[in-house]
């Protein structure tokens, strides 16, 4: 194959220009490995005056993205903007209806339309990519449409948002509070002014219904992610978990199970023994078990210029080499409908914390609606106080059904005694 690559990149900001610097920093050994050089040929961005700390070289300036989508001398249109609609979107349609190959970091596109996009650029004989849009640096979408394409995945989970990983693992070594963390993730720059999408589980469930997809054969189903955020995790709770022999993750999780598949994102109790319990900081970490492989386990850096940006250009290497996939492991025609299971029929044990007033009768209480809800206590924890007094009760419980789980919680916030809301957080098992 000869001549190089031509790309047209659109949005110039912490991975575009991450992009930039690593093709003029490694292009020789980027082009030797994959037979031919590739070329920035076109950029586009909201800001041409902006000072970026990356060459632009002989790049012919596009200020409308869309056009240059259509019009750039380019066989690739990098789409780096973000967004699930708007510009993003028309970038990767005008591209694909221009017969170019399409490589995108964009997680909230693929989640929410990426069986459309991928039927379309089928049919126009044109490659979508988006390795760089899950878990940063870590070539998971790689290892599970390439590496393990000949195993039945029985399920997967992880952590998928550095932001959320960082507050908890701050919370757990210096023992403060979820709103003060989250202020100082924002100064240091690994949260968002507007941090919801992070801390409320959106951005993780974006990701896991791609991972599904791949791992399942699925239509991407976002809407049918159960999410939950970390907001009503304490610092009492990460202690209570710790003299449980637990930490608590902000996981996603998929699996197949005789409802359905589930997929699921919310915090989670998981042992000490188990691997991803020690992931920590801005770290990602994806563990896939495969009937035959049997479990296979990821980390790395899951977001950052330089990370997404070398996930981007494993994409356009294998384009360059003349190397298709399907973009969801097997032709979009072939995908199966949505087949979820609904939260209520997943089976599991949970932690539960109630803030109760120390008198007569208020376990007697708590016991009967286990009983009444067929809940299993598996154990129970109580700090000593004056009669009279708050006091924080927690339980874990044998597996139950959330149906059953959530009848007793709503029981328990109708007490008298429970000054709170009740805190539950399902305890993970992680097994197969």
């Amino acid at each position: 194959m000869s001549g190089a690559l031509k790309i047209a990149v659109a949005g110039l900001g912490t991975v575009g220009t991450g992009l930039l610097r690593l093709l003029a920093e490694n292009g020789s050994d980027v082009a030797r490995r994959c037979g031919r050089a590739i070329e920035v040929t076109a950029v586009s961005a909201r800001d041409r005056g902006r000072e970026r700390d990356a060459p632009q070289n002989s790049a012919r300036w596009f200020d409308d993205a869309t056009a240059m989508a259509r019009d750039a001398d380019a066989d690739v249109v990098v789409e780096l903007i973000g967004g699930a609609d708007g510009v993003a979107r028309a970038v990767c349609e005008a591209a694909i209806g221009a017969g170019r190959h399409v490589v995108t970091a964009n997680k909230a596109l693929v989640a929410l339309h990426g069986t459309t996009l991928a039927r379309q650029a089928e049919d126009a004989g044109v490659a979508l990519c988006y390795e760089a849009a899950v878990a940063g640096g870590i070539p998971i979408i790689k290892a599970m449409r390439e590496g393990l394409a000949g195993n039945t995945v029985t399920s997967l989970y992880g952590i998928l948002n550095g932001t959320c990983n960082y507050i908890l693992s701050t919370m757990r070594a210096s023992g403060r509070e979820f709103d003060d963390v989250l202020a100082e993730a924002q100064r240091l720059g690994y949260a968002e002014s507007d941090p919801r999408f992070d801390v409320d589980g959106i951005d993780t469930a974006h990701k896991l219904a791609i991972l599904t997809s791949v791992a399942f054969g699925h239509e991407v189903d976002f809407d049918g992610v159960y999410i939950e955020g970390i907001r009503h995790v304490s610092a009492q709770d990460i202690v209570f978990a710790e003299e449980l022999g637990y930490r608590i993750k902000l996981l996603a999780i998929a699996r197949s199970t005789a409802h359905g598949i589930e997929q699921r994102v919310h915090p989670c109790l998981v042992g000490l023994t188990s691997p991803i319990a020690h992931v920590e900081g801005v770290f990602n970490a994806v563990v896939v078990h495969g009937d035959f492989v049997e479990s296979t386990v990821y980390e790395g850096r899951g977001a950052g210029a330089g990370p997404t940006a070398s996930a981007v250009v494993a994409d356009l290497m294998d384009i360059a080499r003349g190397e298709r996939m399907p973009a969801f492991a097997v032709p979009a025609n072939e995908l199966k409908a949505p087949a979820t299971s609904p939260m209520d029929r997943h089976r599991g044990a949970y932690y539960i914390r109630l803030m109760v007033v120390d008198r007569p009768g208020v376990f007697a209480d708590i016991a009967g609606v286990l009983r009444d809800e067929e809940v299993s206590m598996e154990g129970i924890l109580q700090r000593a106080r004056a009669p009279g007094e708050a006091v924080p009760v927690v339980m874990t419980t044998h597996e139950t059904e959330e149906a059953a789980m959530n009848k007793a919680l709503a029981r328990f916030a109708a007490f008298d005694t429970v000054i709170e809301p009740p805190c539950m957080i399902r305890i993970e098992s992680l097994a197969k």
